[in-house]
């Protein structure tokens, strides 16, 4: 259970080397379509939602362990807490009818030892309900996880890149025992070869006791950056200091008020019984930090934590104005590249025109609590289905063909964005096989208000349309068709190269 998720996304591809086969409980079968490991002859993904589904003991029936690895990483309320707890239940109670042999979890050091209502106090309940039901369970506890894509990682690097000076709460100062994801994964799959494992509750952490400020200073380290000066702060609630995270870094208030409020507490292993049971080499905090940045530079990250969680369904467009904005271009390039060229849009890349409007539009949305342009993404050249694109959301994608984005940002009203690519004919016969060489590129704006506000904010937006969504045609065609020339230079050369007779 949670495959889709940051932890488990990276845990399949590991078990599968350990020589298991994995049955995947998704709730969005589809975000795993493009993970390499979908088709293995050795993995079954099978959708379920422990919220709702009635057929849960039957989806897991012939499996020999389960992982629990579904819990949310915003900040847990009332109403929260009691659907997580509600859920642990559902599957302990799954797992016994299904006949599972053990249960693996992975929680925080110190959940139980949180005042209810917190989001890493609803964990430790968690874990005291699955542990309270008929099947054995092995419990992880660990701090900090550090990796490419993890939501610590994140904050981590963006303060020390933006921030050269940093007003921080006194919480900065506070003990914690991090640990690298490989090391993580290597625990959560030789804990099933392990027996001394089973109904054990194991803290793991990494090598190192360092605070916060010491990841500060490592971090600027290995990006090669200028001491950063930390100024502490005797009063800072963790609402403010997750106000300050989110201005500053890709992560959401909720998610940054998770992690502030965790660090007030010292999380340290209690004892070093994991390292015994399952040894392996453990990565120092810097060499962690090193590993996960070599992974964004060479755009191998597995997993990024905004992928996670549910995916809002398509605006119900039933009733009142709807508005549509369509605009299309012919691209002199294939299908592929052409697609390519598209879902390079946001991130680091931009959006390929108008960037001070849409820099502006970001800010405006973090201002009203909203993501605004700092997710980040797991590749710069690809999207997959349910990935955060700055304040877009993947919905829908079919390669080659077509991409649709439906809108996170703060605004009065449901928009989405669409791309789709067509081919218009015309045949590039220079390859060993042909290839369609013009296409039409179509992109379409759905707007759907909401309130008083809707219809003056789309009529106060129209003006602006031509501007950015001509803007963003344009450079995605250029992109397109320079791909396209560079492949038709070296089909040229590799011609011209090949043997000549005199």
């Amino acid at each position: 259970m949670g495959a889709t998720g940051y932890i488990g996304a990276r845990l399949v591809p590991r078990l599968l080397e350990a020589g298991y086969s994995v049955r995947c409980l998704a709730r969005y079968p589809g975000k795993l379509a493009s993970r390499h490991w979908s088709t293995h002859p050795r993995v079954t993904i099978v959708q379920g939602d422990l919220a709702s589904s009635e057929n849960m003991a039957s989806l897991m029936r012939g499996c020999g362990a389960a992982f629990y690895l579904a819990h949310p990483m915003a900040s847990a309320g009332d109403d929260d807490a009691a659907r997580d707890a509600q859920a642990a239940r559902r599957f302990v109670t799954a797992a016994s009818e299904a006949g599972i042999a053990r249960i693996i979890y992975l929680g925080g050091l110190g959940d139980a030892d949180l005042e209810p209502g917190t989001h890493r106090a609803s964990r430790g309940e968690v874990a005291q309900i699955l542990a309270g039901g008929n099947v054995p369970v092995t419990v992880f506890r660990a701090a900090m996880i550090i990796g490419s894509g993890s939501a610590w990682f994140e904050i981590l690097r963006y303060l020390v890149e933006r921030l050269p000076v940093m007003f921080v709460p006194m919480w900065v100062s506070t003990e914690s025992q991090p640990i690298a994801v490989r090391n993580v994964l290597h625990y959560l799959v030789t804990s099933l070869a392990q027996p001394q494992t089973v109904g054990r509750e194991l803290d793991i952490g990494g090598i190192d006791i360092v605070s916060f400020r010491d990841l500060i200073r490592l971090m600027a380290e290995a990006r090669g950056l200028p001491r950063r000066v930390v100024v502490p702060l005797p009063v800072m609630h963790p609402r403010l200091s997750a106000s300050w995270i989110e201005l500053v870094t890709p992560v959401s208030r909720d998610v940054a008020l998770t992690l502030a409020a965790s660090l007030r507490r010292r999380m340290v292993c209690r004892d070093e019984e994991a390292a015994r049971l399952m040894p392996q080499r453990l990565l120092t905090a810097r060499e962690a930090i090193d590993a996960a940045l070599r992974k964004i530079e060479q755009h191998e990250v597995e997993s990024i934590w905004s992928a996670a969680g549910a995916i809002p369904g398509d605006p119900d467009w039933a009733g009142g104005n709807v508005f549509v904005d369509r605009r299309s271009t012919i691209v002199n390039a294939t299908e592929q590249e052409v697609f390519r060229a598209t879902c390079r849009v946001g991130g680091s890349h931009g959006w390929y025109g108008a960037d001070l409007l849409w820099r502006l539009r970001g800010w405006l949305d973090e201002l009203a609590g909203g993501p605004g342009l700092k997710r980040a993404r797991r590749n710069p050249d690809t999207l997959d289905y349910g990935e955060a694109v700055d304040f877009w959301r993947v919905t829908a994608v079919d390669p080659g063909r077509h991409l649709r984005l439906r809108a996170e940002m703060k605004l009065p009203g449901e928009a989405l964005l669409e791309f789709t690519v067509e081919p218009v004919g015309g045949s590039d016969k220079a390859g060993p096989t042909d290839h369609v060489r013009a296409c039409r590129l179509e992109q379409t704006a759905t707007f759907l208000p909401r309130g008083l506000l809707g219809l003056p904010y789309w009529y106060v937006m129209v003006p602006f349309h031509a501007w950015i969504f001509n803007g963003m045609l344009r450079g995605i065609r250029r992109a397109a068709e320079k791909t396209a020339a560079a492949r038709a230079r070296d089909a040229a050369h590799a011609r011209d190269g090949g043997p000549h007779t005199t």
